[in-house]
């Protein structure tokens, strides 16, 4: 499993987090992973994708950051994106509504057919930085490895996007989400909230937030750009 040694981190984010990746709360936390991995555990995402979300959106490179809570404890499902599956998987139901509300948000047809892809990649190579705030779970059981060190981690990223960069998006989604929002300073970083996308709730003010077009209107003023927020193609999603 994990060891210090071992982490590939990008170069940014290696300089940002040195100092929880040589905190003891860390190597406490590498060396549980390793023994539920002796105890025969399955844990998701593999063991070379924990790390993926900081390596594929460098950190002098993220715009906007979306924050889930724990990985897919599906089989195939998690590969340390958050919201992501791999191309290929059938995109899960939070993820589904997300589509629905980019082809709300956009003015798209209400029968133009969703993307049955649900690979986020391209979005994380624009500078979306798909961070879950614990970046393992074992298989099957969604939030076993909350309180095991993963939360402080992932507080000390946005802590130093918040205070080294400026005009970050920060997409709030759900109260576990909305939490983290206290370390973002809302005078030098938009800080967007909802309700979470799931299916229990997605419909309490998730579907009409309107959060993908309210983060390209920022960044077009701020910094001249805009996120292309578009599913990458793939056959229809069927939704019955």
């Amino acid at each position: 499993m994990l060891s210090l040694d071992k982490v590939a981190l990008e170069s940014g984010w290696k300089k940002a987090l040195t100092a929880e990746l040589d905190s003891d709360y860390m190597r406490t936390l590498l060396s549980f992973l390793q023994q539920e991995k002796q105890h025969g555990k399955t844990i998701y995402p593999p063991e070379d994708l924990i790390f993926n979300a900081f390596n594929s959106t460098p950190f002098s490179q993220v715009k906007v950051v979306i924050l889930g809570q724990d990985p897919y404890h599906g089989a195939g499902q998690a590969h340390g994106l958050s919201f992501s599956v791999p191309t290929g998987i059938k995109p899960p139901p939070s993820l589904v509504n997300i589509f629905k509300e980019i082809s709300r948000d956009f003015a798209e047809p209400s029968s133009a057919p969703l993307s049955e892809n649900g690979n986020l990649e391209h979005w994380a190579r624009q500078g979306v930085l798909l961070l879950n705030a614990t970046l393992t779970v074992q298989q099957g059981v969604a939030g076993t490895h909350q309180g095991k060190g993963w939360e402080r981690f992932t507080d000390a990223a946005i802590a130093q996007l918040n205070e080294q960069h400026e005009g970050l998006v920060f997409m709030l989604w759900g109260s576990y989400a909305q939490k983290k929002g206290m370390l973002i300073d809302r005078q030098r970083h938009l800080v967007l909230t909802a309700p979470h996308p799931s299916p229990l709730s997605a419909y309490r003010g998730f579907i009409g937030c309107g959060h993908f077009s309210q983060a390209n209107h920022y960044l077009q003023q701020r910094k001249g750009i805009a996120i292309n927020w578009q599913p990458l193609p793939g056959a229809a999603l069927s939704l019955f």
